[in-house]
């Protein structure tokens, strides 16, 4: 058996951390090659000590000089580089097979592109990459060979449940499926009175009832935004219509999607929620291999519920089907905006009601251009935000 050299965009996130604890698991199987972070120095060092990696990038310049003195004391061999070119560097160089791409939001963005480009295993977590420039990334992964895989739980469920040998950009209806069921947990806040709203706190939203994720993430699972943009990433790589899919509230998260057929038949997935599943799935495919997550015992699961989501509740996912209508950059724009309000409402400088007036004002201000360069993508992002973030100060002189 060959060894899988991997670079790991966003190590010392959850994903990052997860997919180094799967690949220790196989240490005759995987090679971990390069690891990138934002400016996690601590987390870094530590998991270079532990993983040994050619190369480590800290995206910020004070971050990798002191990553490089402390690894320096420990006699570390590690090459340390720094900036977001030097991401892109380590998705695409030569040596590297497979790329676990688990950084958070649009800085994800050019070294999944880079590693597409460079016809990688493309793991996909970050599902921003989608959202911003779908048809990009589907144009590179097609023209290099890339083999393009999913690893958001809901997503990889749905590849699982597709025949075997289907590819991602292909479409499913030539397989029979009709529908594919999008399953959400709710968050924190499914049950929680419409009127409380607007005194949800930080550490409230990031207090999520299964999944244990970091605090952009859990905020965008507290108002269902992740949802909507797992919504736009599904449309991508399963080549199907809005109309295709539909979102079911599923509070106990066993069931991480399904596929509706033809014939009547509906497909599921179950399991723990623990997002070494995927990400295990995604390494070994089309083999199988051990993660680490404890079996789904069927005699002690109790029920499993589902819901229609409440559009009042969840308006994000709402303004996700309507950029999806709009097309072309509307898709980044409503990214963007996402980004700049729950960043603000992580600073309390936003009320966690806001967050939805904030994306739909700046959707509303815009008008959705055709992807069709990067430039273009990157161009509507830098403007979304900066509208996003009018928004923001106007919302805060209301309140004040």
């Amino acid at each position: 058996m060959n060894t899988m050299n991997i670079t790991i965009l966003g190590s010392t996130g959850s994903i990052g951390m997860s997919t180094l604890d799967v690949v220790a698991r196989q240490p005759e199987r995987f090679r971990v090659h390069a690891l990138t972070a934002h400016r996690n120095v601590e987390r870094m060092r530590e998991q270079c000590l532990a993983h040994r990696p050619e190369v480590a990038v800290m995206v910020e310049p004070q971050a990798a000089e002191s990553l490089r003195t402390a690894l320096a004391a420990a006699g570390a061999e590690t090459e340390v580089r720094t900036g977001p070119e030097a991401l892109a560097d380590v998705a695409r160089e030569a040596r590297v097979d497979a790329v676990m791409a688990a950084i958070v939001g649009a800085a994800g963005l050019l070294p999944t592109l880079a590693a597409a480009e460079a016809g990688k295993r493309v793991l996909l977590a970050n599902k921003e990459a989608l959202v911003m420039s779908g048809a990009l990334l589907m144009d590179a992964v097609r023209r290099s060979g890339a083999c393009l895989l999913p690893i958001d739980s809901e997503h990889n469920a749905i590849f699982q449940c597709l025949p075997n040998g289907y590819v991602c950009a292909e479409s499913v209806t030539p397989h029979g499926a009709r529908r594919i069921w999008l399953t959400a947990s709710g968050g924190p806040f499914r049950d929680r009175p419409l009127g409380s709203f607007g005194g949800i706190t930080p550490d409230e939203a990031c207090a999520h009832p299964n999944w244990d994720m970091g605090r952009k993430i859990s905020v965008d699972s507290a108002t269902m935004m992740n949802k909507g943009l797992e919504v736009i990433e599904a449309c991508w790589l399963f080549a199907v219509p809005p109309a295709a899919i539909q979102v079911v509230l599923h509070p106990q998260s066993i069931v991480h999607s399904m596929v509706a057929y033809d014939d009547g038949s509906v497909l599921a997935q179950l399991g723990n929620p623990d997002m070494r599943t995927p990400i295990a799935h995604a390494l070994a495919w089309p083999e199988r291999m051990e993660s680490g997550v404890e079996p789904l015992d069927l005699l002690t699961m109790g029920k499993l519920e589902f819901f229609e989501p409440e559009a009042a509740r969840f308006p994000a996912l709402g303004l996700a089907y309507r950029a999806l209508e709009q097309g072309g950059t509307a898709t980044a724009v409503l990214n963007a905006a996402n980004e700049v309000a729950v960043e603000a409402f992580l600073d309390q400088r936003l009320a966690f009601s806001e967050i939805p007036a904030v994306i739909a004002a700046t959707l509303d201000a815009m008008d959705a251009e055709p992807v069709d360069s990067l430039d273009r993508v990157l161009g509507a992002d830098r403007r979304a935000r900066e509208i996003a973030g009018e928004q923001v100060a106007n919302a805060r002189k209301v309140v004040s």
